[in-house]
């Protein structure tokens, strides 16, 4: 703001007996001869950083700009307790909520921050914690065959693996036709089943526990995951005895290679914490969680748009398509999140220098 206009707008004062106007705006030039240097600069360089030229900013400016917010803030809450002119308040109040924005506001709007997280950065965290994510899918391996092998000997582990709600009619000793039936395509999308509801509701909550659990060096995260897929591998034992191998795979598989790579990553990013906690190296505990903590954080907003993704592949092409659609389907959806998270984003990480070192 050019000086005329600003002593134009500090000379304004509202209408008054004469010896009132006369000692009001007395105040208010003392008031604002001993800041307005403070006000004019701190004006200057926020009118910059809007129009995006920050490179013309020096260092000093940069280094200034919270103590000049502060001290117009101070400016404001005097000029509003000792009732200075209303241009006065007008003005300063107008330079502090620009200034707090440049100095505490975001510096990206949600889509442009969106268009940059899902366009490398989930990516690139996602290959920050690669070490956790084969740990991960190792003992999501070793639960799904403990799961059969344990049903295998005695099918009465079937019930301790699996809930209620998960079995009804699929029990050990159902018909091959009864099984089958529980595979079948609807006729619309309002035929969901309750499993396919309650199989989408376990999974998501085992995400969200799994990455929860992790600071407790990560092991009630393998834990749950060993858990977890044991009552999978209870389930591909029900099938597989009644023949159903390939189809219970395809009716799974629409979803599942999306819903069990999210909960691998959930579990992975809790682990990365934990693993974090119990080998800080050199930094402090505190200090490692916190970083592990904020790239886990990243993963996790991924697998939330997966488990999105997964509801919506759950209530309707897996409901309505049969076993060669949902092969394809799963399949094509494995497919496109190994690309997405272990090779896009590659060259604008060298690009930018910061690689996906861990």
């Amino acid at each position: 703001m050019k000086a005329p206009i600003l002593k134009t707008l500090f000379s304004s004062a509202e209408v008054a007996p004469p010896a009132d106007v006369e000692a009001a705006a007395l105040r208010s030039d003392r008031f604002r001869l001993e800041r307005e240097g403070d006000w004019r600069r701190l004006d200057a360089i926020v009118t910059r950083m809007e129009k995006g030229r920050l490179r013309g900013l020096s260092d000093d400016d940069v280094l200034a700009l919270p103590a000049l917010y502060r001290t117009a803030a101070s400016s404001l809450a005097v000029a509003r307790e000792t009732s200075l002119d209303t241009a006065t308040l007008d003005y300063l109040d107008a330079l502090v909520q620009r200034a707090w924005f440049q100095v505490y506001g975001p510096r990206q709007g949600f889509i442009a921050w969106l268009r940059q997280f899902l366009g490398g950065g989930l990516s690139r965290a996602v290959r920050a914690i690669w070490l956790d994510i084969c740990v991960a899918l190792a003992v999501m391996v070793a639960g799904t065959i403990v799961g059969w092998l344990l049903v295998t000997r005695d099918s009465e582990w079937f019930y301790a693996l699996v809930p209620s709600g998960f079995s009804d009619t699929r029990v050990p000793g159902a018909s091959r036709e009864v099984l089958l039936e529980s595979l079948q395509v609807e006729k619309d999308a309002q035929g969901l089943s309750a499993f396919a509801a309650y199989l989408f509701s376990n999974n998501a909550g085992v995400a969200i526990l799994a990455f929860a659990l992790g600071f407790a060096f990560g092991i009630p995260s393998l834990m749950l995951l060993m858990h977890n897929m044991a009552l999978l591998g209870a389930m591909l034992w029900l099938y597989h005895d009644a023949g159903l191998t390939l189809e219970f795979s395809a009716w799974l598989s629409v979803h599942g290679t999306t819903e069990l790579f999210a909960i691998l990553l959930a579990g992975a990013a809790g682990l990365h914490i934990g693993r974090s906690m119990a080998f800080p190296g050199d930094r402090s505990i505190l200090a490692a969680a916190a970083e592990s903590g904020r790239r886990g954080a990243q993963v996790v907003v991924g697998v939330v748009f997966m488990l999105i993704a997964a509801a919506v592949l759950e209530a309707f092409p897996r409901q309505l398509l049969g076993t060669e659609g949902r092969l394809l389907i799963g399949v094509t959806m494995l497919l496109f999140w190994l690309a997405y998270f272990f090779a896009y984003g590659r060259e604008r990480a060298t690009g930018t220098g910061h690689g996906d070192a861990a």
